[in-house]
């Protein structure tokens, strides 16, 4: 089983809607990956509350995903974390790409760097069907990778 690591700030919201809705479509698709997640600093994420972004419960119940349960909360990024995976993918490069040079610096060329932004740049339905859009062609890359 291949290991895929999704990250973004404060792994509440995208980083998790990514993990739990690449693990419900890769055995579909025939994939021996499982994803992941962590934040890069989740102490940023101050206005987080309990397990997970009510945008991305909804969103998963709206496609007929249950989250993981129970939730569990936002875990931060370790060196292992990036150690373990076989690919990493940061979902924001300008937001994510600086927290990387200064906390995990030889891993800022390895990972690779999706352009969703946060609420506070764009409305939830939006940002996550975009992340379903970048999951789609992630999964049809790796299912043609040998």
């Amino acid at each position: 089983m291949q290991r895929l690591l999704f990250l973004c700030t404060g792994n509440y919201y995208r980083s998790r809607y990514a993990e739990q809705r690449f693990n419900a479509l890769a055995p579909a698709a025939g994939l021996r990956w499982q994803a992941d997640s962590r934040g890069l600093d989740i102490a940023a994420g101050v206005f987080n509350v309990g397990p997970l972004s009510p945008h991305t419960i909804a969103r998963l119940h709206r496609l007929g995903l249950a989250p993981d349960a129970p939730p569990r909360f936002p875990l931060q990024a370790l060196e292992a974390d990036f150690a373990q995976a076989d690919l990493v993918v940061a979902l924001k490069e300008r937001e994510h790409r600086p927290m990387l040079a200064a906390r995990f610096r030889p891993w800022v060329e390895r990972v690779e760097y999706w352009h969703v932004d946060d609420v506070d740049q764009a409305h939830p339905d939006d940002a996550l069907a975009l992340i379903d859009a970048q999951l789609e062609r992630l999964i049809l890359r790796l299912a043609r990778s040998p």
